[in-house]
């Protein structure tokens, strides 16, 4: 690693003669992005000698393949909302299908018609609103699968909308880096707050077709479901939506992604994913959003469950595990296997 590492240093900023290998360059890929400077992405390995894949790129947004298309401009629409006190106490269009959530904490039958509409409209947001826990996931929320409904660059609310902490993006500065026993690990060098967004996993965009099509050339295909994650959030036989009627698309990190691409497997997870919808229109591509579930100390391994407790049902009794894949998290809560 520290042959390639210094072959960057010292090759890669020097003119046009290096442009071709720093375009396969893992350290410039990542300082090419655009928060390198404030919240950068580092990669360590003081365990052996292994690299990053150099198949591998990192990249700032989905890549879109074919047979993906993206909501025509005609049908997208975001909210009109004058302000973002409004986005927060009115009619927003964005939370328009997010359900109300009772906090607990109200009597709502002593409330006036006003402050009972106010509260319903609060409810809706899956984050804090003000004070030392702003732009924090609401523990409501974290605690079930619900969707995640954000303004978007289409609405009339301020980018400062609290309503939009994903497109804000990641900042916390990561570490990928090498483990004892499990190949590569992600952490950030800085603490995490329970609630908190870490970052989306990010990836190529593919038909269900070119999925299965990739599962079926990968040596192993278990070994490709790490890499490959359905966007079947709204997937319903019964919608309007054509797109949602049928296979839902899937994103494929392995050859392409961002750092959470990295991150391990863990049956005690410290972060879980959301899927994320922008505009209502391309719910087909929603995004996926990793937040913290509790209070993270820096340095500590990010983790989350590759299938959201699902093994639970593993059958284990006819004995014959060969064909299984092993769990290597650790955890007092390790379920042996991941499938």
């Amino acid at each position: 690693m520290e042959l390639a590492f210094g072959r960057h240093f010292d090759h890669h900023g020097k003119g046009e003669r290096y442009a071709a290998e720093r375009e396969d360059c893992h350290w410039c890929q990542l300082r090419s992005f655009s928060t390198h400077r404030t919240i950068p992405i580092t990669i360590v390995n003081q365990v052996d000698s292994e690299v990053i894949p150099p198949n591998f790129r990192f990249i700032e947004s989905m890549v879109y393949r074919n047979g993906v298309e993206p909501a025509e401009n005609n049908f997208r629409s975001g909210c009109d909302c004058k302000d973002d006190l409004e986005c927060q106490y009115g009619g927003c269009h964005c939370l328009s299908d997010l359900l109300d959530e009772d906090d607990g904490d109200e009597n709502v039958d002593t409330m006036t018609p006003n402050e009972s509409e106010k509260l319903s409209r609060r409810r809706r947001y899956a984050y804090h609103l003000h004070g030392s826990k702003k732009g924090l996931m609401r523990s409501e929320m974290l605690d079930t699968k619900l969707p995640l409904y954000e303004c978007h660059e289409s609405c009339s609310c301020s980018s400062n909308c609290p309503n939009r902490v994903v497109e804000q993006g990641r900042t916390v500065p990561l570490q990928i880096f090498r483990t004892l026993n499990r190949g590569w690990g992600v952490r950030a060098t800085e603490n995490i707050q329970k609630g908190q967004f870490l970052d989306r996993y990010l990836g190529e965009v593919i038909t269900s077709a070119e999925a299965d099509r990739r599962r079926a050339e990968s040596a192993v295909s278990k070994r490709k479901d790490v890499y490959l994650f359905a966007l079947d959030k709204f997937s319903d036989p019964q919608s309007l939506d054509p797109r949602l009627r049928g296979p839902p698309l899937e994103v494929d990190g392995e050859f392409m992604s961002g750092p959470t691409r990295f991150i391990n497997h863990s049956c005690d997870p410290n972060m879980r994913i959301f899927a994320r919808v922008r505009d209502h229109a391309d719910k087909h591509i929603h995004d996926l959003a990793l937040f913290a579930i509790r209070a993270i100390p820096a340095m500590e391994e990010l983790t989350f469950d590759y299938v959201d407790g699902r093994s639970d049902d593993l059958d284990l009794s006819q004995g014959d595990t060969s064909d299984m894949t092993r769990c290597l998290c650790g955890s007092k809560k390790c379920r042996k296997f991941l499938w």
